[in-house]
């Protein structure tokens, strides 16, 4: 099963209730959240893609594919007014965490999730330091095309392969990066921090097509191109690991294939590039351990 652990705030858009919490304080907050308890949040950042994820097991019958969990700083006093939201909406979110005011972070690993989304950057900086997969997830303020068919585009390095490569690059230009992967071409990449959910993600895939249509798509956007495309796809090989789509860009911007491929999430540890991305697409912000960029 594919397990998905989510905050609040990423979930639902919580932006009156923080606001009051930043400047009035912890129990201004607590009495706007009770007295607001029975009004339903709006949709937030990262709702389409848990509606999405969620719609999996109406799939194969009697069968739960997917578990997403809540992740919330708040007390379970004041979330119960994410809870009624959640039934108010009919998300299948039946497991939480109430943090009373530290980060969730902590419960994604013994939850055994394989994803952690957060609006929060230092959260998810240390879901990442604990083993979890995680990312700041960033989405475009547009009507999201409603279908049945879940896309997950990745970049390689520094997300499903480890930075070392990507290091060269940034140290020693492009044709040291370059001269490098060739070198190394029949070498396998070594994992990143998203590989286990790609995994994941995989298997799942492996399920449904088992049963008939598939209704996830995955796809790798990467500003590599030849000769370095050589490893990437000797790598997912030797993973056993199948891409529906892989996109060596050479460095070209990455928004317009991402709007073409109708990614409904998109994960890059490139701020410029998520910044980019999420104009368009919903994006998750991968921040490396040894640098936040």
């Amino acid at each position: 099963m594919l397990v998905v652990g989510i905050t609040s705030r990423a979930l639902f858009n919580l932006d009156k209730s923080h606001e009051i919490f930043v400047n009035e304080g912890l129990e201004k907050y607590r009495d706007y959240q009770i007295s607001k308890e029975n009004d339903h949040l709006e949709p937030g950042q990262a709702f389409h893609l848990v509606k999405k994820l969620l719609q999996l097991n109406k799939k194969i019958e009697g069968e739960r594919s997917v578990e997403v969990i809540l992740l919330s700083s708040n007390s379970a006093d004041t979330g119960l007014r994410i809870f009624n939201s959640i039934e108010y909406h009919k998300l299948d979110i039946r497991k939480a965490a109430f943090c009373g005011g530290e980060s969730p972070h902590k419960y994604a690993k013994p939850f055994g999730a394989h994803l952690f989304l957060s609006t929060d950057i230092a959260d998810c900086q240390l879901a990442l330091e604990s083993g979890v997969a995680a990312a700041r997830i960033i989405s475009p303020n547009i009507t999201r095309k409603e279908d049945n068919l879940l896309k997950v585009a990745f970049d390689g390095d520094a997300v499903i392969f480890s930075e070392e490569s990507q290091e060269i690059f940034e140290k020693q230009g492009l044709e040291a990066f370059d001269n490098n992967e060739k070198n190394l071409a029949k070498e396998t990449l070594p994992g990143g921090p998203f590989k286990p959910f790609l995994s994941e993600l995989h298997k799942l895939q492996g399920k449904f097509l088992k049963k008939g249509d598939c209704p996830i798509h995955i796809a790798l956007v990467t500003a590599r191109s030849a000769p370095s495309h050589e490893r990437v796809i000797l790598t997912l090989r030797e993973w056993n690991i199948r891409i529906d789509e892989c996109l060596f860009l050479g460095g070209l911007p990455k928004v317009n294939f991402l709007k073409a491929y109708h990614a409904d999430i998109f994960f890059d540890d490139q701020k410029e590039n998520c910044d980019l991305a999420s104009e368009e697409v919903p994006t998750g912000h991968v921040v490396r351990l040894k640098h936040n960029t």
